[in-house]
């Protein structure tokens, strides 16, 4: 096991939050890191031409080795939504061809596609899955021919249960399909092998279980289309732009590899350094261990809920770091409300409460979810 890294962070011993999927605490180290770098404009005459490229790119660096992939395919923008219409800028479709999503999926997931599909006459085709299962079966099944696109995540922001990628991106390819992440409510806390499922595109913003701060995210760009066509124009992505003397030397080249994705005014030194250290975070123990320890918090919490009458998804079919329990008569009126009450601080989705803990939980969190989950339901 990890040892708790509640000390990190600034959360009260009476407050009892296990909502990482909502938003993650900023930890000590990401705050600090934040106010040093916005006080970099206290004196811009110490910031230097040099400074708009390096901070940058030390993101981009954590940024890929996190994910295991090469520096030059990832980007850096602002949002999930950005980073979708990055790709559905760049893929081609036909008219009656199809987009696969999942139901429900988290509305940044689904714009982008349906204007891609209002505009070329193809067509949004969201999955259903079984009850009780995984995601995988539905979206794997109706991949074909007429596939086009396939947009998906790890795991279902609602509910937690996975989509196998691997498997996902193999029939992709069989079908010469395009796939496209969004890896929000997985990456930082789930392992995923970039390499044996392909994708085209993977976008994840960082405020969540990568630890970092809001209006910051990574995108990965596959290196057949390094060539694309970015959403935005700016001066920092074209080519020669380290030499400020020659930006009226109008150019039509870009920076290297995925960085003419970048959004612009990319070169914000407290995003990118909280970012940056919010990943530094999770690198100290990896993602591996990270998941591990995620699976045994949530196991345990599901393991005792089951004694409420509360029923949750195995470990597989949900993602280990992210628990939704179920609660088979309903919600009971005011279960958030006294939840908060008592300081614990999960989320509601549907019939089901959404536990996602973290490395800064403790044993007392648990505790407090239970007891409270029992006067509420007894």
């Amino acid at each position: 096991m990890i040892a708790s890294q509640r000390h990190r962070f600034s959360i009260p011993d009476e407050v009892h939050y296990l909502n990482c999927a909502y938003m993650a605490p900023l930890s000590h180290e990401v705050s600090e890191a934040m106010v040093a770098a916005a006080r970099l404009k206290e004196q811009p005459w110490n910031f230097r031409p040099a400074d708009f490229f390096s901070v940058a790119e030390d993101f981009r660096s954590a940024a890929a080795g996190l994910a295991g992939v090469p520096l030059d395919s990832i980007a850096i923008v602002p949002s999930v939504s950005y980073g979708l219409a990055v790709a559905a800028k760049n893929l081609s479709i036909a008219k009656g061809q199809q987009i696969v999503t999942l139901a429900d999926q988290f509305p940044s997931n689904v714009y982008a596609w349906q204007d891609l599909a209002s505009r070329t006459g193809a067509e949004v085709i969201a999955v259903q899955r079984a009850s009780q299962s995984c995601w995988s079966d539905a979206v794997l099944d109706v991949i074909g021919p007429d596939t086009a696109i396939v947009t998906v995540p790890n795991c279902h922001w609602a509910d937690g249960r996975v989509v196998d990628l691997v498997a996902v991106g193999e029939k992709c390819r069989e079908h010469g399909a395009a796939l496209v992440l969004d890896l929000t409510q997985s990456l930082g806390a789930m392992p995923l092998d970039f390499a044996k499922v392909q994708p085209d595109f993977a976008v994840a913003a960082c405020y969540k279980w990568l630890m970092g701060p809001y209006g910051i995210g990574m995108l990965y760009v596959a290196p057949k289309y390094h060539g694309g066509q970015p959403i935005e124009h700016n001066w920092i992505n074209r080519g020669g732009s380290e030499d400020f003397s020659r930006l009226l030397d109008y150019r039509c080249d870009f920076q290297p590899g995925a960085r003419r994705f970048d959004m612009g005014e990319k070169s914000n030194p407290p995003l990118l350094r909280g970012a940056r250290t919010g990943i530094d975070f999770l690198m100290e123990s990896g993602v591996d261990r990270i998941a591990e320890a995620l699976a045994e918090r949530t196991s345990a919490i599901a393991e005792d809920a089951a004694k409420l009458g509360l029923t949750s998804a195995t470990i597989g079919t949900r993602a280990a770091h992210f628990l939704s329990l179920e609660l088979p008569h309903g919600v009971p009126g005011g279960l958030t409300e006294r939840l908060a009450e008592n300081n614990v601080h999960v989320s509601l989705r549907g019939a089901s409460l959404r536990v996602t803990p973290h490395l800064y939980n403790t044993q007392a969190d648990h505790d407090a979810l239970l007891a409270t989950l029992a006067e509420c339901l007894g």
